[in-house]
């Protein structure tokens, strides 16, 4: 698999996320952090699947919506006292990162394909070829 930066900032994410969750409150520990700790386990997995999938855009915006939904989570956690203002500001921007890594990977992705929907396919460049040449 490709080492692209986004695969080392969600490992980085997920190495400083995971550890810090399973400090929680024994409450939130099995319902808020399972699901933040689900969430940013399933971005990862959505990313490695893109990037073997033959067509990556449909699991690159399924990676999207988790990234989408662990900011969610991130900000309850905030919002619950469960993370503190510093760490809250650290995971919003390794999680700002890795959405603008994700966001360039989408782009380019709907460029090739708008690209590859351009270009003539090799029946109509015959078809062509043979009425220039019955001119």
């Amino acid at each position: 698999m490709k080492q692209s930066p986004i695969f080392t900032r969600t490992y980085d994410l997920l190495r400083w996320l995971i550890p810090m969750t399973v400090k929680f409150p024994r409450q939130q520990r099995f319902v808020l952090a399972g699901a933040v700790q689900r969430t940013a386990l399933r971005f990862q997995e959505r990313l490695i699947e893109a990037a073997r999938a033959p067509d990556p855009l449909p699991v690159l915006r399924q990676a999207d919506v988790d990234l989408i939904k662990l900011r969610f989570y991130l900000r309850l956690c905030r919002d619950l006292q469960l993370m503190g203002m510093g760490q809250y500001a650290h995971a919003a921007r390794m999680v700002n990162e890795v959405g603008r890594l994700l966001g360039g990977w989408l782009k380019s992705v709907i460029e090739a394909k708008e690209s590859e929907s351009d270009k003539p396919s090799d029946e109509t460049e015959e078809v062509q070829g043979k009425e220039d040449k019955e001119e």
